[in-house]
């Protein structure tokens, strides 16, 4: 298969598509979790009481439309090759837990993949609305639509005094996280993050990695959601996750203007090495790529390279991720063989932009 049409069929919406804000802000995501009345916390529930809640969704759910996002595949985990629900989690569809851990798991799939709903992951039901750009408060208005629909259908785990209950109690109330993937190598190199990161944690809000709790900020990638879900609503938690993600903005920024301004020549080096590693490597892991990538992504940005998509960031951190290269390549690789195969996919990929522009 052609690196083309790979991409074609394995890039996601946010993946490939600008919003605002989106020289920082990669991607938002509002995620709700829900339970079905009466019926068992998946941390909990029997074998049969997970089937149950699988046959509910198909029978209320799937032979539905929700407007313009068209028909819900339904995919079910234990028909999926492990191979299959790791690029699913590396695309951020679903969550390392359905991927790894979950019996009778499940997962809702709209045709541009903006739309998921996990099916008992941690929680009976979770909705995941994912956009690009920094586009929080358009992704919590379709979860409450996607949330009304689903709720004419089911009856939801409710008290009047708490509001949603979930499995896990930091959930309880909204149940929702929302979160936000923003590129901040410009607070990187100035060696602000260190400081920055306690300060969010101090707000009730959190930074973590590109795949989430416990994961590695590979690549300058980081994610900001908040921690509460009680005691306020939901407008209210996006709106403070808005206000702390638009100084993260203006301080990025700030810090690529002093950048340029202080260390210009040894920035643009900087920029063209990694570009130079990427365009010629054969061999090449996952952490040096992502960092080379974030260079290339920050050249860019700053205009010491066009003629390049600045999606390029988004869907090789992605495309690189062993699931994806392994399934690029048709079957299992030992990791130094997927080295080779990533060196070769960032080549082909580069290649690509060459001939787009009719070099």
């Amino acid at each position: 298969m052609s690196l083309e049409k790979f991409m074609n069929q394995a890039v996601s919406s946010w993946m490939s598509s600008e919003g605002p804000d989106s020289d920082i802000v990669l991607s938002s995501r509002i995620r709700l979790a829900r339970n079905i009345k009466q019926v068992n916390f998946p941390t909990i529930f029997s074998n049969e009481e997970a089937k149950s809640v699988i046959e509910t969704i198909k029978e209320r759910i799937t032979k539905s439309t929700f407007g313009k996002f068209g028909d819900l595949e339904l995919l079910l985990m234990d028909e999926l090759q492990p191979l299959q629900k790791r690029v699913l989690m590396e695309k951020h569809l679903i969550s390392p837990h359905l991927a790894e851990n979950a019996s009778y798991g499940a997962c809702l799939l709209t045709e541009n993949e903006e739309v998921s709903i996990m099916i008992n992951e941690e929680d009976h039901i979770r909705i995941q609305c994912l956009f690009p750009g920094f586009q929080l408060l358009e992704s919590l208005r379709v979860a409450f639509e996607i949330d009304d629909w689903l709720e004419e259908e089911i009856d939801y785990a409710f008290d009047e005094k708490v509001g949603y209950l979930t499995s896990c109690p930091t959930n309880v109330g909204t149940g929702l996280r929302a979160s936000v993937m923003m590129h901040l190598p410009g607070l990187v190199l100035t060696q602000q993050m260190n400081r920055i990161i306690p300060a969010i944690n101090q707000l009730g809000l959190v930074v973590r990695g590109i795949y989430g709790e416990g994961s590695e900020a590979l690549g300058n990638i980081f994610q900001v959601s908040n921690q509460i879900t009680l005691g306020k609503s939901e407008e209210d938690i996006a709106e403070d996750l808005i206000s702390v993600v638009s100084q993260l903005i203006s301080q990025e920024r700030s810090a690529r203007e002093a950048l340029a301004k202080t260390s210009n020549i040894q920035l643009e080096d900087r920029v063209y090495r990694s570009f130079g590693t990427l365009s010629n490597c054969r061999v090449i892991e996952t952490k040096e790529a992502a960092r080379c990538l974030s260079d290339v992504r920050l050249g860019i940005d700053m205009n010491y390279i066009q003629g390049i998509s600045k999606n390029i960031l988004n869907e090789l951190m992605v495309l690189t991720q062993p699931g994806f290269l392994q399934q690029y390549a048709g079957g299992p690789l030992r990791p130094f063989e997927r080295d080779i195969r990533r060196a070769s996919l960032i080549r082909e990929r580069l290649k690509m932009e060459d001939q787009e522009l009719g070099g």
